[in-house]
């Protein structure tokens, strides 16, 4: 999908910006709940089992680096394909490549594990990525941490490069 298709996706899907890039919409938020008494994470209250959003990416901006209390299972819906670039709780870094062309080693589906810090990239130039978004326990503003790149390159100096291209300069207010 070409850069100059990008309004009427956003329109017709009827999508926001998202703080750390991007356009995102809601499209299910489970009813029932679950508590961090069942889980190895805490939270404050109860969360919803599960949420799930469209989340456009172009490559004019990036997804920027940020970290959930919860896993967050990506699944490619069109477009350009997406890179999703990770620094593990270890520093090691990792890019998941999420597309359809298996032979480049893109997969459809991409599993990003709580606590990690992470963001994304479209890969082709002029173009955009739709994706869809599963996180469970469900998604909440208060379990979502953005990052500056002063934050990020004080304790992981040896990922100066991708820290530059995905992390804040400053975070936003």
């Amino acid at each position: 999908m070409y850069i100059n298709d990008l309004h009427k996706w956003v329109t017709k899907l009827g999508l926001k910006p998202h703080p750390e890039g991007g356009y995102y919409k809601n499209t299910y938020v489970s009813t029932e709940k679950i508590s961090d008494n069942e889980l190895s994470v805490s939270f404050d209250g109860q969360r919803k089992l599960y949420t799930s959003i469209y989340f456009l990416l172009t490559s004019e901006n990036v997804s920027h680096f940020h970290r959930l209390k919860s896993d967050e299972l990506w699944y490619f819906h069109g477009g350009s394909p997406l890179t999703v670039h990770v620094i593990h709780e270890n520093g090691e870094y990792q890019e998941m490549k999420l597309g359809m062309n298996l032979d480049e080693g893109e997969v459809p589906q991409v599993l990003v594990k709580k606590n990690v810090i992470f963001g994304s990239s479209v890969k082709e130039k002029d173009t955009f990525s739709l994706v869809g978004c599963m996180v469970s326990p469900g998604f909440e503003f208060k379990d979502f941490e953005l990052f500056s790149q002063s934050e990020l390159l004080q304790k992981y100096p040896q990922h100066k490069e991708i820290i530059m291209k995905l992390a804040y300069k400053e975070l936003p207010n």
